[in-house]
């Protein structure tokens, strides 16, 4: 992974998972965002909008683009060739991991459990998507995996919201958290964005 995109997704800390049902607000999302001083949108694939979504995004050339749900090495492809610039998968495929190491590009596979963890290693990731993680110990299992994997980091994602957001953060083996909480597509249309950015101006100030 280029150290400089973990570096910059470790200063911004908010990965916001974006599932595009209507093309008019991908603009308006990265309006948002740009305007939050945020770089990076995981755009879903639970929509068949994804990969014109993340072609748009990519062309627009504003925000780093990245694809989420990607469970299969065709997915990695299709959104690559889209212009993904980073790839998000809810589990650990080899496949995907490989093709992604091999063309360059970051990824982060879901990996809960030590022999999770251990293969995403093996594989030579240091960043693993510790999803969801309200079902699999939260906070309290991060802190505790943190002990035999200290070189490891985690992008925690689902039920991870404005309440928790601040906790997972504050733990160093946090990059970063992920989730819908930071930006829905129903907010970004219901007054052009307004609401949204407000929302997340809230939620930026309690960064840092």
């Amino acid at each position: 992974m280029a150290e400089t995109f973990k570096e910059q997704l470790g200063k911004e800390q908010l990965l916001p998972l974006y599932t595009v049902n209507d093309l008019g607000s991908v603009a308006l999302a990265e309006a948002v965002l740009s305007e939050n001083n945020l770089s990076f949108i995981e755009v879903t694939y639970r929509s068949d909008l994804a990969s014109q979504a993340i072609q748009q995004l990519s062309d627009r050339g504003k925000l780093v683009v990245g694809a989420g749900t990607v469970r299969d090495l065709d997915t990695a492809k299709d959104a690559v060739d889209h212009g993904a610039q980073f790839i998000v998968s809810p589990g650990l495929s080899t496949e995907v991991v490989n093709y992604c190491l091999k063309e360059d590009i970051p990824v982060f596979p879901g990996a809960v459990t030590p022999s999770e963890i251990m293969q995403a290693m093996d594989l030579g990731l240091d960043v693993v998507k510790f999803f969801p993680a309200n079902v699999y110990g939260g906070l309290s299992a991060i802190k505790s995996l943190a002990g035999p994997f200290f070189d490891i980091q985690f992008i925690p994602t689902g039920g991870v919201n404005n309440d928790n957001f601040t906790d997972y953060l504050a733990n160093d083996a946090v990059l970063a958290v992920g989730g819908s909480f930071i930006l829905s597509e129903k907010e970004v249309l219901k007054d052009e964005g307004k609401t949204a950015s407000e929302k997340l101006a809230a939620l930026t100030k309690q960064l840092h």
